[in-house]
């Protein structure tokens, strides 16, 4: 059984990719400072080390004790509004943070890499649609970090023969269809988990910000994705890397995209709930379209999506945030 370090692994998006990894054979060691994680999110026991990476003493240490040559990498700061008027702390958590990462992994011989990217890398580009070698010109701190962190895996990468896969997210939503875990964040930004809490009484009601952006009703467009299809496609990258697949770089989304007002009518539908909607000013760093071109992750690790409805993505989170608001 292969031990895989998993930083930032007892968050939303770790926290499934951790619980597919146990349930594939795999044993992650979570590396996580907790600050936005939780403990219930590792139905399977996994061991956790309550640490920050900006303390390099104990990542190496973790690395080494447990032997580590295979790292996946979540933790990072990842609201793109927030980052604009913290651009420090973007820059601090996400970028300086994976420059130590990767210091400790030259150091201690790690071989393969899966790195958290984003596609708030392309910034806003001309068609809404991005390519993976569409510009990359962020318009928000939160993308820039993540773009320098790109760039440092690349260069790490051709210096000390460390392979890598940089996944670029779009936007993630959902739930584990058997309702064991979901977004647990209280004050979360995500659409469908923001409807999903005003469905339920938590929120008074959801702001729609912009409503005069270049789309057909106005509203912003995102490529929403399941976050169970987000989480295999990390073990489908670990498979590639196993496979002694060469570096790159992959966009995971659908390829299609979905306005604020549609994602909040599905909501509403779904939850029986009609919840009060605000018309509210675009939002700093907020591109009016982000959709996948994502022909080339199907092709590159041969993964298949499995949750590509929006119903179903909004279905699972619904039914997470029912569990949740009993517990």
């Amino acid at each position: 059984m292969e031990n895989l370090l998993v930083t930032g692994g007892a968050g939303y998006i770790g926290g499934h990719v951790v619980r597919q990894l146990s349930e594939a054979g795999y044993r992650p060691i979570v590396f996580d400072n907790l600050s936005t994680g939780s403990k219930a999110t590792l139905l399977h026991g996994e061991e956790l080390i309550v640490s920050d990476l900006a303390d390099q003493e104990r990542l190496e240490k973790t690395l080494r004790d447990f032997r580590i040559t295979t790292v996946l990498h979540f933790a990072a700061s990842i609201i793109a509004p927030q980052s604009v008027s913290l651009p420090l702390d973007y820059y601090g958590n996400n970028t300086c943070n994976t420059l130590r990462l990767l210091q400790s992994c030259v150091r201690t011989g790690v071989e393969k890499f899966v790195f958290s990217s984003t596609a708030a890398v392309y910034g806003m580009p001309e068609s809404g649609v991005a390519a993976e070698d569409s510009p990359t010109c962020p318009i928000n701190p939160y993308g820039t970090s993540k773009l320098m962190s790109e760039w440092m895996l690349r260069d790490t990468a051709l210096a000390h023969g460390l392979r890598y896969v940089a996944l670029r997210y779009f936007n993630v939503a959902g739930a584990d269809p058997q309702a064991r875990m979901g977004q647990r964040v209280k004050d979360a930004t995500h659409l469908i988990k923001v409807c999903c809490q005003a469905a339920l009484g938590n929120r008074s009601e959801v702001s729609v910000f912009g409503t005069d952006y270049p789309t057909p009703d106005g509203s912003g467009v995102r490529d929403y994705i399941h976050i169970e299809d987000l989480a295999s496609a990390h073990l489908a990258a670990l498979s590639y890397l196993e496979r002694g697949g060469e570096s790159t770089t992959l966009n995971v989304g659908y390829g299609r995209g979905s306005s604020v007002r549609e994602v909040i009518e599905v909501v509403q539908r779904i939850s029986g709930v009609r919840f009060p909607v605000c018309e509210a000013p675009r939002r700093p760093g907020d591109p009016a379209m982000l959709v996948a071109r994502a022909e080339r992750i199907r092709q590159v690790l041969d993964w298949t999506p499995r949750f590509q409805e929006l119903e179903t993505i909004v279905t699972d989170a619904w039914r997470w945030e029912q569990e949740l608001f009993s517990g």
